[in-house]
């Protein structure tokens, strides 16, 4: 039977939720005088209920008014606040969910959550160099949600959230470059379908961030952008291609950012920076507007400091559905389309839940750079046991990261897939109509000063070779015959066992130096090509040194058969909360004073960092 009333705790919350909906100043007199009506405490049924009874009604009228009195003083207090009052809004760490109570309560703006950002990057970006360009259009675009805010018409997942994208999504309005001098003038006419979706949910785009130059290694050092630093360990790279994102989000220069993978690129740099990270399986996010390179191995997705911010910006991704330019997109199944990936995350356990451990994906041998990965990694499954999860080990050949690595299809797709993105109607401005062109912009150098690319000498062979083959090589048409084979391997591998997930360090070894020959020890090539998912979770770090204060972030892959993200994001948040492992860089909790902007401030990137053992405008030793 239905209870008369309801307990006075839940009256309070719905106004308190009405107040940070941004709905207090329509709440009506009679709402008022609904909400105090005359009640008596109903000790058998735990509730408050109303009573004409005149026994109580001169302690009810007494009451009521008091409670309203209390009530419009509260509201009046704080709908009334003036600026210098308001709480600034800290943009340390900041969430999805801190954005918006932030808002939706009143105690800031859209353009002061953007200012508070942009205040960061402004004094910070020189530790990292991970921007390589702002939104000009940022504020203005604030301005508008604010006016949206004010009118109560605020909707969307990410309503407010400042992001940032890696430099190889298009956007109409920002140059895409992928990093590359001569894309500097490159102008796309169109936002990315993946854009335009986070747009549409509400965020707002801070600017564009460094990467590997378009997207092809994992050091995140390129002519237009120079060498990003791991915000952790300044000797270090970032990982990459997605480095910059990383760096930033790490940072805390927005609340997540945007990446790409061709083999291990929104992984790394979650690795790296003690970061959260969704690789979904192909198809799932259409990659029409992306600087391309393998349409076997590329996808996109989020990084971000928690799992929560990771499943909200994948749902909104992944809501771009079927596209005709990226016929992979029709591969998804009807039941995996417009999942709210959020509400799969939920409080649980991990008992029970059969977890294999790649063991071929380690690196056994005793040295600075391997044994901390080790050590975090036998702790990392140490707490998976006590927490109730089964660790079955999987030690069959085929899953070996080096020998996987020989099927990598990109320097066969490359040429191709460039040449067609050069060459859309939807992409303006100056910039080179093929691949060649790109790589033939200016005379070569002695000295390795000038140049309008970066190749880093460990890809010489790779890019030559990608600027003279094609999909019609025959040794193309024998490598996807062993990438099936292993697609199929890995099913049954999961049957055999019984398993939800596998495990294995992103790395491993520790993301290497600045000025290395290549981002060495990786292992995102299994899921780059058989499509899989992968869900990046921080594992742990080095031991703190005088160049990384509180270590080296090292991160580990969940790896799950396609269209299973939702029991990976589950497994992740479960780790999450179960080990507390994310932690920003020590100089990065510093407060930065909100600032007022007229104008978004111009960052330039420091190209003059870039190492000496990465010359510019070469492809030769």
């Amino acid at each position: 039977m239905p209870r008369i009333g309801e307990p006075l705790r839940d009256k309070v919350r719905q106004h308190h939720e009405y107040y940070q909906r941004g709905l207090h100043r329509s709440i009506s007199h009679q709402h008022f005088i609904g909400f105090c009506e005359p009640e008596m405490y109903d000790e058998e049924n735990a509730c408050w209920v109303k009573t004409s009874s005149r026994r109580y009604s001169y302690i009810s009228l007494f009451l009521r008014l008091r409670l309203i009195h209390f009530i419009l003083i509260v509201l009046v207090s704080l709908s009334n606040l003036s600026a210098s009052q308001k709480m600034p809004f800290d943009a340390r760490e900041a969430t999805i969910d801190s954005v918006h109570h932030a808002l939706f309560s009143g105690l800031s703006t859209c353009r002061e959550v953007v200012e508070a950002f942009l205040a960061r990057i402004e004094t910070f970006n020189n530790f990292t160099n991970a921007i390589i360009s702002l939104n000009l259009n940022a504020l203005e675009v604030a301005d508008s949600m604010d006016e949206i805010l004010a009118a109560g018409n605020a909707t969307g997942p990410l309503f407010g959230v400042p992001i940032l994208l890696k430099d190889n999504y298009d956007t109409a309005g920002i140059p895409t470059t992928g990093g590359n001098l001569a894309l500097t003038e490159s102008q796309p006419t169109e936002d990315a379908p993946s854009v335009a979706a986070l747009k549409k949910a509400g965020a707002i785009i801070l600017g564009k961030a460094n990467l590997h130059e378009l997207a092809l290694e994992g050091i995140s050092v390129s002519s237009l952008g120079g060498q990003t630093m791991n915000p952790y360990d300044s000797t270090r790279t970032p990982g990459g291609s997605s480095g910059g994102t990383g760096a930033a989000v790490a940072s805390s220069f927005c609340v997540f950012g945007t990446g790409t993978d061709t083999v291990n690129s929104l992984r790394s740099p979650a690795s790296a920076n003690s970061l959260f990270s969704c690789r979904p399986t192909r198809g799932l996010i259409t990659r029409t507007g992306i600087i391309p390179i393998s349409y076997t191995q590329d996808t996109i997705g989020p990084i971000g400091r928690t799992l929560k911010d990771v499943a909200v910006a994948l749902t909104v991704m992944a809501s771009t559905g079927y596209d005709a330019a990226d016929n992979a997109t029709a591969l998804v199944p009807p039941a995996n389309r417009d999942i709210d990936y959020a509400a799969s995350i939920s409080s649980g356990t991990l008992q029970g839940v059969r977890i294999g451990v790649l063991n071929g994906f380690f690196n056994r041998t005793t040295s600075n750079e391997t044994t901390p990965v080790n050590i975090v990694m036998d702790a990392m499954m140490q707490k998976l046991t006590s927490a109730g999860a089964t660790l079955i080990p999987i030690n069959e050949t085929i899953y070996n990261a080096t020998s996987i690595l020989a099927l990598d299809t990109q320097r066969y797709e490359y040429r191709e897939l460039m040449d067609q993105y050069l060459t859309r109607p939807s992409l303006a401005g100056k910039h080179p109509a093929t691949l060649k062109d790109l790589y033939a912009t200016a005379p070569q150098t002695t000295n390795g000063t000038s140049g309008q690319f970066l190749v880093i000498p460990a890809q010489y062979e790779y890019v030559n070779t990608a600027l003279i083959s094609s999909t019609a090589n025959s040794t193309y048409s024998t490598i996807q015959s062993d990438i099936k084979n292993l697609t199929l391997a890995l099913p049954s591998t999961f049957a055999l066992h019984k398993l939800s997930a596998v495990i294995y360090p992103e790395q491993k070894n520790l993301v290497v130096k600045l000025g290395s020959s290549s981002q060495s020890g990786r292992n995102g090539i299994l899921a780059a090509l058989t499509g899989c998912p992968v869900v990046t979770v921080p594992a742990g770090f080095s031991e703190p040194s005088g160049e990384a204060p509180i270590g080296v972030p090292i991160g580990m892959e969940i790896l799950g058969l396609p269209w299973s993200e939702e029991m990976l994001l589950q497994i992740g948040y479960q780790i999450e909360g179960l080990t507390k492992v994310r932690r920003a860089p020590k100089w990065a909790g510093e407060r930065v004073e909100g600032r007022a902007y007229e104008r978004v401030p111009v960052v330039r990137p420091e190209r003059w960092n870039i190492p000496e053992a990465y010359p510019l405008g070469t492809l030769q030793v």
